[in-house]
């Protein structure tokens, strides 16, 4: 089990906990937030003649359990793209799909589907929904621009790029829009092991996070949450 370090996120009113390990955590609710699992985007590769070793479901879904047993979450609640494509359910093999059985068994799971996984071919025990509001928060998987209400979301897999130490580092990160007439509204970092990345302070991310007042690239490290400012609105 890798080291999960927590930082503390004020969003939306309701006290969160953003990790290291790229889950934001509710509390109060007792549920884990994961975006972006991309099962099974392997296989898909391999379909397509692009050969990468077959092991990322099992290393997600690791890393799902590891952020359970470290946060003591009892709900799970997935914010799209579950897996790679439609099919990707067909694909686990038999390890894979027992851990993840095993996940949904144990916990209060639901998956909101994506765009990669609008129709999932398989289901693997919880409720499947296309989004959820929870709490006067609305879970979906990719962010509507103008939402008025508060919002958490994935699609994007923002990551951070910066330079330390004459080094440049890219991390995965959540992105913040701040608001002082609308919610609060997160882009959560892909959580999936084979998933890549758009700039946090892509246009497209921008935009699909205004209107707002601030929008800040934020990450947890060493305890502490860490912002980079993306965006601020100077009227």
């Amino acid at each position: 089990m890798v080291p999960v370090s927590f930082a503390p996120l004020d969003f939306a009113g309701e006290e969160f906990v953003l990790t290291s390990s790229r889950a934001l955590y509710w509390p109060r609710e007792r549920a884990l937030l994961v975006a972006d699992l991309h099962l099974e985007k392997a296989s898909w590769y391999a379909q397509h003649g692009q050969m990468l070793p077959p092991y990322d479901s099992r290393e997600t879904l690791e890393r799902v359990a590891d952020a359970v047993k470290a946060t003591g979450a009892r709900r799970v609640i997935t914010l799209g793209d579950n897996f790679h494509d439609n099919a990707g359910t067909q694909r686990l093999d038999p390890y894979a799909s027992g851990m993840l059985e095993a996940l949904t068994r144990s916990l209060d799971w639901v998956w909101i589907t994506g765009n990669h996984d609008e129709h999932m071919a398989r289901g693997f025990g919880g409720e499947v929904l296309a989004e959820l509001e929870l709490a006067g928060i609305v879970l979906r998987h990719e962010a509507q621009r103008g939402e008025t209400r508060p919002e958490l979301s994935g699609h994007f897999h923002p990551k951070m790029r910066v330079k330390v130490r004459g080094r440049h580092v890219s991390r995965p990160c959540g992105v913040v829009s701040r608001s002082a007439a609308k919610g609060d509204r997160m882009i959560l970092p892909a959580f999936g092991a084979l998933t890549g990345g758009m700039d946090a302070g892509a246009p497209e991310i921008l935009e699909a996070l205004r209107p707002a007042t601030r929008i800040d690239a934020v990450l947890a490290a060493k305890g502490k949450l860490v912002q980079f400012a993306l965006y601020r609105n100077a009227a």
